[in-house]
């Protein structure tokens, strides 16, 4: 276990059944999200005015294609979306992780977060985004982590200069057949 600020960084497994805790903070967990976690993703996914940044709720398809993406990118990269658990009754509230995201004819690593609409306006996503940020710097040693956010998505925006991130600049993404502007926010390790 490595205890990283305030943030308790897990990387065990208990046993064959037990949930992979990725980190814990004062008030959430981190675990890999699994195939039971499903309806759990479909109550975030498929939710229109959660989804406006990606221009609609997700059919069920849609949410089957994001959880694979996850779990291949837990097998790739040893990291991905976590399923974000509120520690006073284990329920699942939303996703936030790490993930490679390409940028600019490259990639860079992102904190993206993305949390149920009933837990919005509660701290959880600054929250657990700052457990991602540490992870990222004192497990996977990154030098940058960024997080690449809709021009018109202002609660992530916050989210992100809220875990010390400044805007850096911009590319248009199209997704769904929308040129979507976006911002990368980004934050350098500190020296020392």
């Amino acid at each position: 276990m490595i205890v990283a600020g305030k943030t308790v960084i897990n990387m065990a497994v208990s046993s064959a059944n037990a949930e992979k805790m990725i980190l814990e903070t004062p008030r959430l967990y981190l675990r890999e999200l699994n195939q039971e976690d499903y309806a759990d993703l479909c109550a975030i996914l498929q939710d229109a005015e959660t989804m406006y940044a990606y221009e609609g709720a997700f059919d069920d398809g849609e949410v089957q294609e994001w959880l694979d993406n996850q779990l291949g990118r837990y097998e790739k990269w040893g990291f991905g979306l976590w399923a974000v658990i509120l520690k006073e009754n284990g329920r699942l509230i939303g996703q936030c992780g790490l993930t490679m995201q390409p940028w600019k004819g490259g990639e860079v690593l992102e904190i993206g977060y993305l949390f149920c609409r009933s837990f919005w306006h509660q701290g959880y996503a600054a929250e657990a985004a700052r457990g991602c940020k540490k992870y990222a710097f004192e497990v996977l040693h990154a030098a940058e982590v960024c997080s690449i956010i809709r021009d018109t998505n202002t609660a992530s925006q916050r989210v992100a200069i809220r875990n010390g991130m400044t805007p850096q600049d911009t590319q248009v993404k199209h997704y769904r057949g929308v040129d979507m502007p976006h911002i990368r926010y980004a934050v350098r390790r500190e020296k020392g």
